[in-house]
């Protein structure tokens, strides 16, 4: 997760599976992984100008979950990050078949959730990684 600028740390343990929750700490999304569409089939439909690659597929090979909402709104208590920037997050499957994904971003002091079409992206649009060890 270093390589590409996120900066882990432990934000929680879960006393029922013992696990140490770590998540990309960093006060912006990291700046390896933006400009990325959603995932590989947002990838797939976006004929005219593709970004370079998917958020989904990213995070699978890096070998970690995308943060969820309630995670990320969790980190939000912890430390205000995504004040210039914004993070994709793992979608439910209802938003997602109809052609949408999620994120996240501060701003005015408030965490927003959105939405935008998974086969969009933007320079300042990245995700955060989540691993339970």
């Amino acid at each position: 997760m270093e390589e590409s600028g996120g900066e882990p740390d432990i934000i929680a343990f879960d006393r029922e599976s013992g696990e140490i929750v770590f998540c990309d700490c960093s006060k912006e999304s990291p700046a390896g992984r933006r400009s990325l569409c959603y995932d590989e089939a947002a990838l797939q439909k976006r004929t005219k100008n593709p970004p370079i690659g998917s958020a989904m597929k990213q995070a699978q090979d890096m070998g970690v979950e995308m943060m969820d909402e309630q995670l990320y709104r969790k980190l939000q208590t912890l430390e205000e990050v995504d004040l210039k920037s914004s993070s994709w997050i793992a979608t439910p499957d209802e938003i997602r078949n109809l052609g949408g994904a999620l994120f996240c971003e501060r701003r005015y002091g408030v965490v927003f959730t959105f939405h935008n079409g998974a086969d969009s992206y933007y320079s300042v649009r990245g995700w955060r990684g989540v691993l339970r060890v």
